[in-house]
């Protein structure tokens, strides 16, 4: 082989590569991307981003995102919503933290992309669909939970993240309702704006102002760990009842030991694939999965001593990377 036909063999490889990488790049680019919102930092949405994963691998040719919001506020999620608008995502869903003051956003969002709820709704905005739990059917599950732990009534706490979340406000109206007409009496909802060392201080206040306190709930999922702690170092593990709200691992640990009565569970691994199932299909031009109401309900069940051990291992199985 002469020279200038070498020179032409190297030049014409040079190009391939050249070109072979650019596809590569465009490729890479025009990769449609999807993101869960979450409304806080938990081991919640640990759980949702596995089920996120689960549709990353049956999807390859989607990027599907995790977001985690540290801040529960709704400015703090509108950065989180303006950020992802400025990328060009393809569909959202959301926790939404402050609905009646994240509606106009959501709004913004709904013109620009697929835009679904999940977990905690905002019914008044152009939101596609939610998907997750009835909150208040769930508040009811753990108020039926409570009536069990305390057959002759007594005081009661509540604890939360915040009231400004649909999810919350709905647990609280199902625990009241199923309450109602009964002895067991609710002394407050204790806020936190999901700050722990706020949290901690609010049942260690409950623990010492109610000295006759029976029982204390938290609502979302880093609360009743939380609980558990307070409990404990009070040295009122057994006399202060707990029931809990998710899976966290230290509350199934409660649970196992006796410490906690029960917990109601949801299912964050589906809300996290069914989220981006659902985005996808509707990108595809498939509406189909929607619901008349427009609420894709995922059921939520109970977790105490009976079911522990059980519960435990699927929840491992779940993670399992």
């Amino acid at each position: 082989m002469n020279e200038s036909l070498k020179k032409l063999m190297v030049s014409l490889f040079a190009t391939a590569a050249a070109l072979a990488i650019a596809t590569g790049a465009a490729q890479a680019q025009q990769k449609k991307t999807i993101a869960l919102v979450t409304n806080a930092a938990a081991d919640f949405w640990t759980i949702a981003g596995r089920g996120l994963e689960k549709a990353q691998k049956e999807h390859p040719e989607y990027d599907i995102q995790l977001i985690v919001t540290n801040e529960a506020t709704a400015a703090g999620q509108r950065r989180e919503l303006d950020d992802l608008l400025v990328r060009g995502v393809a569909g959202i869903s959301i926790s939404v933290d402050d609905a009646p003051h994240a509606t106009e956003e959501l709004n913004k969002v709904a013109a620009k992309t697929v835009l679904i709820t999940t977990d905690s709704d905002a019914p008044q905005s152009k939101r596609l669909a939610y998907i997750g739990t009835d909150n208040v059917a769930a508040g009811r599950q753990a108020g039926e939970e409570i009536k069990k732990a305390l057959p002759n009534g007594g005081k009661i706490a509540l604890f939360v993240g915040t009231m400004d979340a649909d999810n919350a406000r709905e647990r609280v109206q199902g625990i009241k309702d199923a309450i109602a007409g009964t002895k067991v009496e609710l002394v407050d909802v204790f806020t936190d704006q999901v700050d722990f060392a706020k949290a901690k201080a609010n049942m260690e206040n409950v623990l010492v102002k109610y000295p006759d306190i029976a029982l204390l709930s938290g609502l979302w999922s880093y609360e009743t760990p939380l609980i558990y702690d307070a409990v404990k170092a009070a040295g009122k593990a057994g006399k202060v009842k707990i029931v809990g709200f998710d899976e966290d691992q230290r509350t199934l640990r409660g649970i196992s030991d006796g410490t906690i009565e029960s917990t109601v569970v949801q299912q964050p691994y589906e809300f996290g694939y069914l989220s981006a199932i659902n985005i996808i299909k509707t990108l595809n031009g498939d509406k189909s999965w929607i619901p008349a109401d427009s609420k894709l309900i995922v059921p939520t069940q109970v977790v105490s001593k009976s079911n522990v051990a059980e519960f435990t291992a699927h929840l491992k199985e779940l993670l399992k990377k």
